[in-house]
């Protein structure tokens, strides 16, 4: 392999969205956040008068709907292989599937975890919460307190899969993305 595969992950609300557009604006390849449009589609067949916080609570067969995001999240990793770049970023990992699964109590069989063993990234990075920029919207449903709690299972779940996690310091958008920058194992 010639490349290294990096994800950048985080609770909700932490400003992965605001650092991937960035990396992005410097040149590197990233790969985007797929379930903000699966929950758009979920949320299509939902009641308009029900307020929910997990996006699962949207479909009928939450394993399905953790399924497909799995294989998408899958697919990316994949598609890597075709790709001629040296530096790949995910928003978002494999390991972040099962990481809500666990917050949500949701069960999930063997499959889920030797596709978060098997198929392995090189680097982790974090962004941690914090409540002064995090919003509520459409597709970011949690609450402040329950994007801590998502954040502590999102290390706690790349942690047990043997990841090293570097967590990103708050600071503006260009001070994080240095931060990164400077810190990928080449």
């Amino acid at each position: 392999m010639d490349f290294k595969r990096i994800v950048i992950t985080g609770a909700p609300g932490t400003g992965k969205t605001s650092v991937i557009k960035s990396l992005e604006d410097r040149g590197y390849y990233c790969f985007h956040e797929i379930i903000r449009t699966m929950t758009l589609e979920a949320k299509k067949s939902q009641r308009s008068d029900s307020v929910l916080s997990n996006p699962i609570d949207f479909v009928d067969d939450s394993l399905a709907f953790n399924h497909t995001l799995l294989k998408g999240r899958l697919a990316q990793f994949q598609e890597a292989g075709n790709l001629k770049n040296d530096v790949l970023f995910y928003d978002r990992g494999t390991p972040d599937v099962l990481a809500y699964m666990d917050y949500f109590g949701q069960a999930y069989d063997v499959e889920f975890k030797e596709i978060c063993k098997q198929y392995r990234y090189d680097q982790v990075f974090i962004l941690p919460p914090w409540e002064e920029i995090y919003v509520q919207d459409n597709e970011r449903l949690e609450s402040y307190s329950q994007a801590v709690d998502l954040h502590i299972h999102l290390e706690e779940t790349y942690r047990s899969l043997g990841y090293d996690i570097e967590e990103v310091p708050f600071g503006t958008v260009a001070e994080r993305l240095d931060f990164i920058v400077k810190r990928i194992i080449i």
